[in-house]
């Protein structure tokens, strides 16, 4: 567990001085244990170091996962959710984060309506054009957010966005801050984003800066 242990200690450390560059509380932000690809051992080792929320991109990983016994262990779906799997995902699921499309937004709906509850969920948008991202493009997120907030079975939270890899340090501004600046422009809304998901491994130190309130950590801490 040392390995994983000091890496684990070190991202902390370096999202607490991001935090204080931009004067904000490195309590403020919420560390989410990227598990894709990892073993049940290192998802305790995790949480026997404090961890408490952990992300999976596919489904079908993160089921087993989540049939741990881990009180308090809250789940994230970081990764596309396909229509056909949202009857297993969504009894489990904490929170999800990469709703890209209304049709999906209204999917999710229709399915906790007939469960009586409400989901959590954030908008994934498209911050810079790559043609494989998933997402609402920049420019209709806003009629997005506000008509998904109209759906009862969704608990809107916020949104999500993933800059391109190892891209400049002003593109990967320009993205955050793009997302932050969509956020303000939301404030008035019924269901206003509490909520930035935004951040890796290779870049979460400069989402902090640009308001980043969730950054999603995987290699930074898990990899050999």
């Amino acid at each position: 567990m040392t390995g994983v242990a000091d890496k684990l200690e070190r991202v902390r450390e370096r999202i607490a001085r991001a935090a204080a560059r931009s004067a904000r509380s490195p309590a403020a932000i919420t560390l989410v244990a990227v598990t894709k690809g990892c073993p049940a051992a290192i998802v305790r080792d995790l949480y026997a170091l404090g961890v408490r929320d952990f992300g999976e991109n596919r489904v079908q990983e993160a089921l087993p996962k989540m049939d741990l016994e881990l009180p308090g262990a809250r789940w994230h779906l970081i990764g596309h959710l396909q229509e056909n799997k949202i009857n297993k995902i969504l009894p489990r699921v904490y929170l999800i984060q990469s709703l890209d499309s209304l049709d999906l937004a209204r999917a999710v709906d229709q399915r906790a309506a007939r469960d009586g509850r409400r989901v959590a969920v954030l908008l994934e948008v498209k911050t810079s054009p790559e043609p494989a991202k998933h997402g609402f493009e920049l420019g209709a997120t806003e009629d997005a957010y506000r008509a998904a907030a109209a759906l009862p079975g969704l608990e809107l939270r916020g949104l999500m966005t993933m800059a391109p890899f190892a891209a400049p340090e002003p593109a990967l501004r320009a993205c955050f801050g793009s997302l932050r600046r969509l956020q303000d422009q939301l404030r008035d809304c019924a269901a206003p984003p509490a909520i930035l998901s935004m951040g890796m491994s290779d870049d979460f130190e400069l989402a902090v800066e640009e308001g980043s309130t969730l950054v999603r950590i995987g290699r930074a801490i898990v990899a050999d």
